[in-house]
């Protein structure tokens, strides 16, 4: 084989490289853009963003296998009543309030098409179309557990509600300004 020939395939075999090189930042920018936050938090917990990128896309892939819908303007209504209510009744019983959020926004996940069965699936899923408000599930779940435990303040009682309604916003398909105004 001549020098030349070597040369010519060394040259095409890091072209190669540099497509897929290429290809994965691409896919690895989009799936940031997409996850915002929840890129880096599974990232980190993989140790690696390779694996982030393919755990990240696979939960992409299982979401596409669902029926997820929007909501309808009456039930979007109904919901958004019912949340009041709840929100009245924060006063008085802050507990029972902060747990009757939580049904709700589960309420919410499962007409919207989501499975609510299983903790990190719920994450997981939820993650695909709702990374920007994800922490805030996280957050006012584990104030739940706690207030379940009766080892929660009424400051930490109050936050799950805020945190609870910026997921139960964005399920419902409020736009930003709308939700922030409140």
């Amino acid at each position: 084989m001549s020098a030349g020939a070597v040369i010519a395939i060394i040259m095409a075999i890091v072209v190669v490289l540099l497509v897929i090189g290429a290809l994965t930042m691409a896919r690895r920018r989009k799936l940031q853009r997409r996850f915002g936050p929840e890129y880096d938090r599974v990232a980190g917990e993989m140790h690696s963003r390779r694996k982030a990128d393919a755990e990240l896309a696979e939960r992409e892939r299982r979401v596409r296998s669902l029926d997820i819908r929007p909501l309808d303007e009456t039930a979007r209504a109904r919901y958004a009543g019912e949340w009041t209510a709840i929100q009245e009744r924060f006063v008085d019983q802050p507990e029972e309030a902060v747990a009757q959020a939580g049904i709700l926004v589960t309420s919410v996940m499962k007409d919207r098409g989501y499975p609510t069965e299983g903790y990190e699936q719920i994450l997981a899923d939820l993650s695909v179309e709702h990374a920007n408000t994800l922490d805030h599930y996280r957050r006012a779940h584990e104030a739940s557990l706690q207030a379940e435990g009766g080892k929660v303040s009424t400051e930490d009682l109050r936050l799950a509600m805020l945190h609870y309604r910026a997921l139960f916003g964005d399920l419902l398909g409020q736009p930003t300004e709308t939700r922030s105004a409140r």
